[in-house]
C-alpha cells in the first residue's frame, strides 16, 4: 500500500498570499468580482481535490467519495479541468463551419504542426487567445464552485488548478512558459497569471493525489497519446497546492482499497470540521 500525507505550513485559505507580478488593480478586480465583494476569510465548506494523470482513476474515485460524503453533509462534484478535447469535438461537429474549425485547430496545435513544435516558436496569436479562453472557462467554473462553498456545500473537485508545473494539460496556466512574441500574447499571459494567482490562493482542505504508472494509464486511456501521458506522469510528483496536505495513493491497487484509503485520509483531515 502506498499511502502518505504531506503537509506544509502556508497561509490560510483565501489569504491571497500568492501574488501575481501583473498589475495589482487587475488582480484585485478579479478577486472582487469572484467573491461578489464579500469579506475575505469567511468560513468556507470543505474542499477535497483529486489530482493525477489521465487514467489514474480521478473520476471513478471522486464519484465514490461524493456518494459517501453526501451521507453526512451537502456535497457537490465540480470538474475543474479545461475539457479541451470535448470542446474541440463539439466545435468540429458543427454544421457548415466544422471542417474549417478542424483545420484551424490542426494548424494551431503542436500535435498538428510539427514545424512549430520543432522550432519552439510558441503559440500563434489565435492559439494564445484560445488558451486564454480555456483558462477563463476554468476560472468561471471555479467561481461556481466557490459560490457553493460559501453556501456551506462541501466540494469534491475532479482536478484543481496549480502553478507549480506551468502546463495547461496538468491544470496549470498555458501561457506562463511559452515565448510571447507580440503584445497581445504578453497581455493574455499576464491576465491568465492573475486568474491562476486568484484560484491558487484558496487551498483545498486535502488533495488526494492518485499515482499510476505509464503502462496502466495507457491501458485505461488508449485514446490518449502515449508521449503525452508520460509527460503528465512525470509532472504529477511536482504538483503542490500552496501547502495543502497531500495524500498519495497508488491507484494500481484494487479500487475498493483506493477508495477506503481516500476515505481514511478525508475523515482524518475533516475531523474538526
Amino acid at each position: 500500500m502506498w499511502f502518505s500525507v504531506h503537509k506544509e505550513e502556508a497561509p490560510r485559505q483565501g489569504s491571497g498570499a500568492v501574488k501575481a507580478s501583473c498589475s495589482v488593480p487587475f488582480c484585485e478586480r478579479i478577486r472582487q468580482i469572484a467573491s461578489g465583494f464579500s469579506r475575505e476569510g469567511s468560513e468556507l465548506a470543505p474542499l477535497i481535490a483529486f489530482v493525477g494523470c489521465d487514467g489514474a482513476g480521478k473520476s471513478t474515485v471522486s464519484e465514490a467519495i461524493l456518494s459517501w460524503m453526501r451521507e453526512s453533509r451537502p456535497t457537490e462534484l465540480c470538474h475543474l479541468g479545461i475539457q479541451s478535447k470535448t470542446i474541440g469535438e463539439a466545435l468540429v461537429n458543427l454544421p457548415l463551419v466544422g471542417r474549417y474549425i478542424e483545420r484551424m485547430i490542426a494548424l494551431n496545435s503542436k500535435r498538428g504542426n510539427n514545424a512549430q513544435e520543432a522550432s519552439n516558436e510558441g503559440p500563434t496569436t489565435l492559439a494564445a487567445v484560445a488558451i486564454y479562453l480555456l483558462s477563463l472557462r476554468r476560472w468561471y467554473r471555479y467561481q461556481k464552485m466557490m459560490a457553493l462553498r460559501r453556501k456551506g456545500i462541501a466540494i469534491v473537485a475532479d482536478r484543481y488548478p496549480q502553478v507549480a508545473v506551468p502546463r495547461m494539460k496538468i491544470d496549470g496556466p498555458g501561457l506562463a512558459s511559452v515565448p510571447c512574441h507580440n503584445a497581445v500574447i504578453r497581455f493574455l499571459a499576464r491576465r491568465e497569471k492573475a486568474l491562476y494567482a486568484y484560484m491558487t490562493s484558496y487551498r483545498p482542505d486535502i488533495v488526494i493525489r492518485l499515482n499510476v504508472d505509464l503502462e496502466t494509464a495507457y491501458a485505461r486511456k488508449p485514446d490518449h497519446r502515449y508521449e503525452s501521458l508520460a509527460i503528465k506522469i512525470a509532472a504529477v510528483p511536482q504538483l503542490e497546492y500552496q501547502g495543502a496536505p497531500i495524500a498519495d495513493l497508488d491507484s494500481r491497487e484494487p479500487l475498493t482499497d483506493v477508495i477506503a484509503q481516500a476515505k481514511q485520509a478525508i475523515t482524518s483531515r475533516l475531523a474538526d470540521r
